[in-house]
């Protein structure tokens, strides 16, 4: 949590500063424009999209996928502010002491989300969300049952979640952007036993990378 406080008070200073730029730079362009008799309304002040996301990360040493949804308001086409929600899941492995079958962690957290937005007018700039919420995790015993997996959950925990990122993202056109992420996620301790050893606390800490789609009005 030091961490990503740490991360966050440095950011800060930068984020105010590129706002500041970027402020002065629609003041240039304002200025620049022909004066009409009636003025040009102040349309797009406040926007919306949705995302859906895919990312690669790693659970108790496996790999894993993280599918996710967003949704939120644009202020000012600098900051989003919504809600969203991840599911994870990791490959199944017989790796622990006390079970024959294959184990599968799964779960998923959700809350809210905030992103500052660097440079947005321009056709590649930056976003830095950071999510805050709540989840869940459980592991899944896995039965083969004429050719078909089974999945049966079995003991779980809930969890605080916090997770900063930063994207690169791209305007393909209006109303589309597409980023590349990386992102840190933090939890509380994770309170779990797996056949006769408990899992790690840190189990659901770590980095990952991915992908995102928006569609909206930006």
């Amino acid at each position: 949590m030091k961490k990503i406080l740490v991360l966050t008070a440095m950011l800060f200073p930068t984020f105010l500063a590129f706002a500041q730029i970027e402020e002065e730079t629609q003041k240039k362009e304002r200025s620049s424009e022909i004066r009409t008799i009636f003025p040009r309304g102040k349309g797009g002040a406040v926007g919306g999209y949705g995302e859906l996301s895919m990312s690669y990360c790693q659970i108790n040493n496996r790999d894993a996928l993280n599918f996710g949804a967003r949704g939120g308001a644009i202020l000012g086409h600098m900051m989003t502010i919504g809600l969203c929600g991840s599911g994870f899941i990791n490959d199944p492995s017989r790796d622990y002491p006390g079970i024959s079958e294959r184990v599968s962690i799964t779960g998923g957290y959700g809350g809210f989300f905030f992103e500052p937005i660097l440079f947005p007018r321009f056709p590649v700039h930056i976003a830095i969300p950071v999510t805050v919420g709540v989840g869940g995790v459980t592991f899944a015993r896995m039965y083969e049952y004429n050719d078909e997996d089974d999945f049966y959950p079995e003991e779980s925990d809930a969890y605080l979640v916090v997770e900063p990122g930063i994207e690169v993202e791209l305007n393909i056109t209006r109303f589309c952007r597409f980023s590349i992420g990386g992102y840190y996620r933090y939890t509380t301790d994770v309170d779990m036993i797996i056949g006769s050893e408990p899992v790690p606390a840190d189990l659901l800490r770590g980095f990952s990378g991915g992908i995102n789609f928006k569609f909206g009005k930006f």
